[in-house]
């Protein structure tokens, strides 16, 4: 009816939220263990390349060997001399010396639990080890009888590690008078500079195209989250282009002309990314291929062709990211090294302007307390405190629409048989005690993209992950570990995740239910006992969300409660 629009509003606009973010949340979940079994039995077959720009594909084995398992098949190639090992602050890990590749990394500061002694992140892997993801560089020759390195060559190098301090060169001479150099240096975080150098020192001039790629075995399981970006994407002449894993395998390549930018792959919180020179006009793809029913895909970036006379020297330099996305280093790198928009390998959404502003204020926040979860509720706090105003205008004017419940009983009671004559009388009410039924649903809406904004920041943002609360909040960005149907650890059993109802969860449910007990209550008993369920479906609902956003949600609903509480005993409404 229409005194109960601006609530009917409020609550479908909170609904359509919620349920955008959750959609197909679940369903994921469920679905990850029968992934994870596919992609693993796909995997344990022989990897095979995807080709380097311009070669011809590469035929896979007759019969494809198990994958050794990584960890043994590194430890047994550090062995044979045929790794340079990889040591800095960031990242643990070698460069394969047969193909020259960097396939072998972990992140130092980052593990797969809140645990310090669990295992680092393994980001690369090399070529015959399941989820096969490795980055290299090169030349393409232009014209046949041309050798040029490829993942056969055996590369010598000029030491036994790369460090910040200490870059690594890789030299191959193609016994056609062609001398291969590839300097590669890295910092003390995430970013490695290669520097190819070519000189010929034949009697015939060649020409060359200067190449670099990412590959990735199998279609790695994602978050299924509609507001998160997983996969291929890159940015090209300063524009941001997202591709999803099926949108490259169905399209089989895509390509883009660019001068500068970036290209990669990024999974929710880490990014391996090709960034050519800022001033260099390079051919960029996205590239999916298939060998032995394994999906593969590539992004590849291509230089301009060069001609290489006899006696001369050419030098081509490209940049690799391979690490976490933290906000400030990638800020840093933009700044530093010219590039455009890094930082949207974040996807911070359609309200960038406002997700990343908050983004700094909780990070402030966070440094400056100690605890990334206390920050959330500082936060929270000084957005109240921004929309205070609009705030007190919405609960007024729903303490106004509460005040005349019972005058609008008796005209619905009295015009129950003659609707128009009804909702004339109840807009004459209206007018006499200037109250407007939508007064209480705009503010709501301007709020909105606020909501939205926050929400981003405590689900994209690596800052988060593995931070701990208190009590038995041990990592922020998982959700509640605790569970009602288990008595919170009394009884010994794993209900399904449909029944996994942690107590923070609980709480915000509360909250959620006294804050609808301070708003007017629709005057249908049908409409009545659906809103009664409202706080029982949000609880399930938020029951999957990470710990930080359900705290920030319950922490909201609370102040919510006070300030329209406050203002309810001010106007004399029962509360």
């Amino acid at each position: 009816m229409t005194d109960q629009r601006n609530l009917i509003i409020a609550i479908a606009l909170s609904i359509a939220i919620l349920l955008g973010f959750q959609y197909f949340y679940e369903k994921p979940r469920v679905e990850q263990q029968k992934q994870l079994a596919a992609q693993q039995a796909a995997q344990t077959e022989q990897s095979v390349p995807v080709p380097a720009p311009g070669v011809p594909a590469a035929q896979p084995p007759a019969s494809a060997e198990v994958a050794k398992d990584r960890s043994a098949l590194i430890a047994e190639q550090l062995a044979a001399g045929t790794r340079v090992k990889i040591d800095t602050p960031q990242l643990h890990g070698s460069v394969n010396l047969q193909g020259g590749r960097i396939d072998d990394l972990t992140l130092a500061n980052y593990h797969e639990t809140p645990d310090p002694k669990s295992p680092e992140i393994v980001l690369l892997a090399p070529a015959g080890t399941p989820a096969a993801y490795y980055a290299e560089f090169g030349w393409v020759p232009q014209g046949a009888g041309v050798a040029s390195p490829d993942e056969k060559t055996r590369w010598t190098a000029n030491g036994t590690a790369l460090t910040p301090d200490k870059p690594l060169t890789l030299t191959w001479d193609n016994g056609q008078g062609l001398v291969f150099e590839r300097k590669i240096a890295v910092d003390p975080d995430f970013m490695f500079t290669v520097t190819q150098t070519v000189r010929n020192a034949g009697s015939a001039p060649v020409t060359l195209l200067p190449y670099g790629l990412v590959s990735r075995t199998g279609t790695p399981h994602t978050s299924g989250y509609y507001i998160l970006h997983e996969g291929p994407l890159g940015v090209f002449n300063g524009s941001l282009t997202e591709e999803k894993y099926d949108a490259v395998a169905k399209a089989g390549t895509i390509t883009k002309d660019t001068t500068g930018g970036w290209i990669g792959i990024t999974d929710k919180y880490w990014l391996v990314s090709l960034v050519p020179d800022p001033n260099e006009k390079v051919t960029a793809r996205f590239v999916h291929s298939q060998v032995a029913n394994t999906d593969r895909y590539q992004t590849d970036t291509m230089g301009a062709p060069v001609e290489l006379a006899p006696g001369a020297t050419v030098e081509n330099t490209g940049r690799l990211f391979a690490g976490a996305k933290q906000v400030h280093l990638l800020d840093r790198y933009s700044e530093t090294l010219n590039i455009k928009n890094f930082d949207l390998a974040i996807d911070f959404g359609w309200f960038y302007f406002l997700t990343k502003p908050f983004f700094y204020a909780l990070d402030f926040l966070g440094r400056v307390i100690g605890n990334f979860g206390v920050a959330i509720l500082v936060l929270t706090v000084c957005v109240k405190a921004v929309f205070f105003p609009l705030a007190n205008k919405s609960y007024q004017a729903m303490s106004k629409m509460k005040a005349l419940q019972p005058k609008m009983q008796e005209l619905r009671e009295k015009f129950a048989d003659d609707q128009p004559r009804m909702n004339q009388e109840l807009m004459a009410l209206y007018k006499r005690e200037k109250v407007s039924p939508v007064s209480g649903c705009l503010p709501i809406l301007i709020q909105i993209p606020v909501f939205f904004s926050l929400y981003k920041v405590l689900f994209v943002t690596i800052e988060m992950r593995h931070a701990p609360f208190f009590g038995w909040i041990h990592d922020l960005s998982s959700p509640d570990p605790t569970n009602l149907f288990t008595a919170f650890g009394l009884i010994p059993w794993s209900p399904p995740a449909m029944l996994h109802l942690g107590l923070w969860p609980l709480i915000m449910g509360v909250t959620m239910w006294f804050q609808q007990k301070m708003n007017p209550a629709p005057p249908d008993p049908v409409q009545q006992k659906v809103f009664q369920f409202l706080p029982i479906v949000f609880t399930f609902m938020l029951a999957g969300f990470p710990a930080g956003l359900v705290i920030y949600w319950a922490w909201n609903n609370t102040l919510s409660v006070l300030q329209q509480w406050t203002i309810m005993k001010r106007m004399g409404v029962k509360a």
